[in-house]
């Protein structure tokens, strides 16, 4: 990237929209305030829940998070969707092009009220320095996963897949629990800040580097990290108290991580688990190379940016190899899908990068195998008191899934909102007497709580895209694929075209996600649940689509598991017998 490509960040995205200002985060309230009907309203209030202060990590620049992932290519592409979206009838759908808004066409009442495509490149030219060509020039964003998708919820969202990873750890190795044991991690962020959390709720112990002190008091302050050290002396000392007792606790540092792991290393400090969630897979605006501080980094990026590339990825190479150390030293070590051994793989040629395992073959394949993953919602009213009774929806519906129970009961006690309420659960295709999937069960319920006003306004089902059948991430969600599959990106494509068919609100498919442009594909969807009876045709088929897909996808690439939940649960496979 050339220093012209590589402008400042008020020539970038300019002052922000007076309407931005005046929001500074969703409307909320029990009554339509913006749009002709509840599906365009839900958008309308998703986007702006992206950009709440609460909510994103730089929202005066559109950055959600994950370094530069935007909820819109620019401050006028922003004003022009929410015109849009308050014009957009019964029967029309909008169409958004990495977060501009480019048509809108006669549709029918079932289909999308919006599509959504960003960051998509053609093959050949699908690298980070084409896209930055495109960038600078204002022609495409970078919409991470659900950025762009206008589903980000904070860090509650990720809050349950890193604490489902954590307790599957546990499980493989230490008797389902984490207490007593120390976890070192890097990142702070708005993804990488549900780490420290996550280890507590396993009763484990958390030291987590970062580089921008601000990152490490905003987690403090929602009570997803428990202290702030001073140095790694002071934190090391606190977490060494916390093991002794077998107390959680977790405590951040300023410091770059891999000047932490070799620190550690050097005085003979080996922890249980190491890992990262740092924004590696962005070596220009995600990642923060050694030897500066937040801010002189920030300077070294606008005045030479290609400097500020070599430095960092010099840094991840270091990184990299003291994950490697400490794993040989005895460490369990993984890679928190932020694609950082692909990053010195291809840029460093560290050739033994992938001796340690990412996150989903070593933890969760086998419940991506039977369609489970991160099911989110939001409350559009605001109200709080909304997702406490789904809370209760979960109770009644769940009540043998003694895990999702404990889950439910540690996230009201420990997980704060941010903008939206809102909440996760994996939840996944599993099927009851009357063939109704686990998702599509919750669903219709939530619908009829608020078709009798139990729940005070229509909320909005969406999820991650790191979900069963939804990515082709060679270095994440489809790392290792026991086929060899890795790489077939058909499958997110099928996902977005069969959720349009099923009838889902918002469809989006992007490039990238959390590593990096080139190097996957994933989609995403949202129903908006109204208490109608459209509402309820459409969450029962796009909730069986969906979590379906991931089945399929494991089904057809041979996974057992996946095989045994299409047989329980009657998903129709063509050819099975060659499986």
């Amino acid at each position: 990237m050339s220093k012209e490509q590589a402008k400042s960040r008020d020539e970038r995205f300019g002052e922000p929209s007076e309407q931005w200002k005046e929001y500074q985060g969703s409307p909320t309230g029990t009554d339509l305030t913006e749009c002709q009907s509840w599906r365009q309203e839900a958008a309308f209030r998703m986007l702006n829940n992206n950009l709440d202060p609460e909510v994103a990590e730089r929202p005066e620049d559109l950055v959600v998070y994950g370094g530069t992932g935007r909820a819109a290519r620019s401050w006028d592409a922003y004003d022009a969707i929410l015109d849009e979206l308050r014009n957009l009838d019964d029967d029309e759908t909008l169409l958004v092009q990495s977060g501009k808004p480019v048509g809108k066409f006669p549709t029918h009442e079932r289909a999308p009220r919006v599509l959504i495509a960003n960051s998509n490149l053609v093959g050949h030219w699908d690298d980070w320095e084409h896209f930055h060509e495109l960038e600078a020039e204002g022609k495409i964003m970078y919409g991470q996963m659900t950025a762009g998708s206008w589903a980000y919820i904070g860090t509650q969202g990720i809050i349950q897949g890193t604490y489902e990873t954590l307790a599957e750890l546990a499980r493989q190795h230490y008797d389902s629990d984490l207490a007593g044991k120390l976890v070192v991690t890097g990142g702070l962020g708005g993804m990488s800040g549900a780490q420290p959390l996550a280890v507590t709720m396993n009763h484990g112990v958390c030291i987590a580097a970062e580089v921008q002190p601000d990152r490490i008091e905003r987690r403090v302050e929602t009570d997803y990290l428990m202290d702030y050290a001073d140095s790694l002396d002071e934190a090391l000392e606190n977490a060494k108290d916390a093991l002794e007792v077998g107390e959680p606790y977790s405590v951040g540092v300023e410091m770059n991580i891999a000047d932490m792991l070799e620190e550690l290393l050097e005085r003979g400090e080996i922890p249980d688990i190491v890992t990262d969630q740092t924004s590696a897979h962005d070596e220009l605006e995600g990642y923060y190379p050694s030897g500066y501080t937040a801010a002189e980094a920030d300077e070294l990026r606008d005045e030479d940016p290609e400097k500020y590339v070599e430095e960092s990825l010099d840094t991840m190479e270091r990184h990299v190899q003291a994950i490697l150390d400490l794993q040989d030293e005895g460490a369990i070590a993984f890679e928190y899908g932020n694609n950082i051994r692909g990053q010195v793989k291809n840029h460093r040629g560290m050739e033994n990068a992938f001796d340690f395992p990412g996150f989903v073959p070593a933890y969760i394949r086998p419940m991506f195998c039977r369609g489970r993953g991160p099911f989110r919602w939001a409350a559009l009213s605001g109200d709080p008191e909304d997702i406490y009774r789904t809370d209760e929806a979960i109770r009644e519906l769940f009540p043998e899934n003694e895990s999702l129970m404990r889950w439910i009961d540690l996230a009201q006690e420990q997980v704060s909102f941010q903008g939206l309420p809102s909440r996760v659960c994996w939840l996944g295709y599993e099927t009851n007497e009357e063939g109704i999937t686990e998702r599509a069960r919750f669903a219709l319920k939530i619908n009829e709580l608020v078709a009798s006003g139990e729940v005070s306004a229509p909320v909005v089902v969406t999820r991650d895209h790191l979900d069963a059948g939804s990515v082709a991430s060679p270095n994440r969600e489809t790392e290792a694929m026991q086929d060899g599959t890795d790489a077939v990106a058909d499958w997110p494509i099928l996902n977005a075209l069969v959720n349009t068919a099923a009838g889902a609100d918002i469809v989006s498919v992007h490039d990238g996600g959390g590593v990096g442009i080139g190097n996957s594909l994933h989609s995403n969807n949202h129903v908006v649940l109204d208490g109608s009876d459209l509402a309820a045709k459409k969450a029962r088929a796009v909730f069986t689509t969906d979590p379906g897909m991931g089945v399929i996808r494991h089904a057809d690439a041979g996974y057992d598991d996946a095989l045994d939940e299409a047989t329980q649960s009657n998903v129709h496979i063509p050819m099975r017998d060659d499986q």
